[in-house]
């Protein structure tokens, strides 16, 4: 059910671009998910146990998360060595995530 904006607001939302915030939504919708593209957003690249660490997760949690992210195209990884360094792709993500913050129904 698609609620009707208030009178004087122009949302100006194509339809791609409410697929893409869509997508976005639902590819972060969990707090520890949220918590890496927060943490992603300060740092060029980050490893998982950086991550695990900064975030106080379960790497094997934390792992989870990233790989799904990552399959969706919102996070990019390297490998160094052992280590598996995270990224944000998806930069828009973080501009989704700083509107809802801004919320004042928050």
């Amino acid at each position: 059910m698609i609620l009707p904006a208030a009178p004087d607001a122009e949302l100006n939302l194509t339809t791609e671009k409410m697929e893409k915030v869509a997508f976005i939504l639902k590819t972060t919708a969990h707090p520890t998910r949220i918590a890496i593209v927060q943490l992603l957003s300060g740092h060029e690249s980050l490893s998982v146990t950086d991550i695990s660490e900064k975030l106080n997760v379960e790497q094997s949690l934390l792992s989870h998360h990233l790989t799904g992210m990552k399959l969706k195209g919102i996070l990019s990884s390297t490998r160094d060595g052992k280590n598996i360094f995270y990224s944000l792709k998806m930069r828009e993500v973080v501009d989704v995530i700083q509107c809802l913050a801004a919320c004042t129904f928050l």
